[in-house]
């Protein structure tokens, strides 16, 4: 086999592969050994019938796809190693109508999308400000105030109204020009007034309803609700509500401290407590940021022309690391888009940037680490490996059969150094 690689305009090219004759007869042999196990011929045994009287009954060419198959698939690959591109994308291949024949060279084409190339700016010397991380008596307060509406029971209002905050319990039915559609019932609804977790609009005109009352709230679907007979028209829901609960905060005590974090035993400790803890979350914020914001630099001073594959197949990653997201909660990406009134194609429109920037952000870090020469030793990647088992509670050796082997590791540890590289080259305020 030969090979061949024409540079084309932006990231494409043209990949031009030949395959000798002898070659094309033992994929040929191999498609015949494969279709003749499933043929039953008079005569003969399944799997029996000679070649030359297959191929007189039912041609030669009756070989040729599952011929072009094992062609395709393996010079393909090898085209790859002999040529060192690196492919983003599938590719689009061609090859003439006659040119596939017994005892004749096969040659194809495959237009191919490759990494491109990173043009590096400046990445040494970036100058970046590091945020304070003092943390006050008022923010420690606004912490304990989260614990402790974490911990208030909801309990039942006998009077008054519906107030934000207050979860109405309902239930409700919706219509659109009089006719109720589907998936706008629900019985026994507990909706917390001010989550937004309804369609806009929907939650505020409950504020100031009674236990018992019956209303009818107006509202618009949004232009990008997920059901089309829907997006962007009017709708009535007609609500009943049936019961309102309050939130009822327990006394801010030493006693709701020792609920709140079982080490301490007093008010004052777990303030003490939050003070130091909140200090080394603002570190370890303050410190990604630092290095958030170095790379964003040294991407943003890169020339690179991402290709769009390399965009869609990010895409793909969010989608599937959002929806492994959701699933640890007990949803789907069905129920995420039914009660945010969005769908894939709306989620792929919104995040279609950040997953642009992504893709450019790990191919100048993968540059940067070319021209500095940085690599992942043997002994990082053991210190990572070890560092995973402790976490995962599993053995190195379990984990490496997890992932199909060290590559992620080595790629991620890599990036990591590099990442530290940045830091220790950057000017920091």
């Amino acid at each position: 086999m030969s090979a061949k690689w024409e540079k084309q305009e932006g990231n494409n090219g043209l990949l031009t592969v030949e395959v000798p004759a002898e070659e094309v007869n033992a994929a040929l042999d191999a498609a015949f050994k494969k279709v003749v196990k499933q043929i039953n011929v008079p005569g003969f045994r399944k799997g029996k019938m000679p070649r030359q009287l297959f191929e007189k009954k039912f041609g030669v060419e009756s070989l040729y796809q599952d011929a072009l198959d094992i062609l395709l698939q393996a010079n393909y690959t090898k085209a790859i190693d002999e040529t060192g591109i690196s492919p983003v994308d599938q590719p689009e291949i061609d090859f003439a109508p006659d040119a596939l024949g017994k005892n004749q060279p096969f040659t194809f084409t495959a237009k191919v999308v490759v990494i491109p190339e990173v043009q590096l700016g400046d990445y040494k010397g970036l100058e970046v400000s590091k945020e304070s991380v003092e943390v006050t008596d008022e923010e420690v307060e606004a912490i304990l105030a989260e614990n402790q509406a974490r911990l208030a029971e909801l309990v039942v209002k006998e009077e008054g109204a519906v107030e934000n905050g207050d979860t109405a319990v309902i239930d409700f039915e919706g219509f659109q020009d009089g006719v109720a559609f589907d998936g706008g019932k629900g019985d026994d609804y507990a909706l917390e007034i001010g989550s937004n977790s309804f369609i806009p609009g929907f939650e505020e005109q409950l504020i100031g309803a009674k236990t018992g009352d019956e209303k009818d709230v107006e509202i618009t679907f949004p232009e990008e609700y997920h059901a089309a007979e829907l997006a962007g028209k009017p709708a009535v829901f007609k609500v009943t509500v049936k019961e309102i609960k309050a939130k009822e905060l327990p006394e801010l005590n030493d006693d709701l401290a020792s609920e709140i974090d079982s080490e301490v035993e007093t008010l004052d400790a777990l303030r003490a407590k939050l003070q130091e803890t909140t200090a080394k979350q603002k570190e370890e914020a303050v410190e990604g940021k630092l290095r958030d914001d170095l790379v964003e630099a040294a991407a943003a001073n890169a020339t690179i022309d991402v290709p769009e594959a390399m965009v869609e197949t990010e895409l793909n990653r969010m989608l599937q690391e959002f929806n492994q997201q959701l699933q640890m909660q007990g949803l789907n990406l069905d129920f995420y888009y039914q009660i945010s009134g969005t769908d894939e194609a709306s989620f792929r429109a919104e995040r279609k940037e950040e997953a642009a920037q992504r893709v450019r952000v790990s191919l100048v870090l993968d540059a940067i680490a070319e021209a500095e020469g940085i690599e992942a030793t043997e002994a990082d990647i053991e210190a990572e490996l070890a560092k995973m088992a402790e976490q995962f509670k599993m053995t190195a050796d379990q984990i490496t059969a997890a992932l199909g082997g060290t590559s992620i590791i080595t790629h991620d540890v890599k990036v990591q150094k590099t990442v530290e590289f940045l830091v220790e080259n950057a000017k920091i305020a």
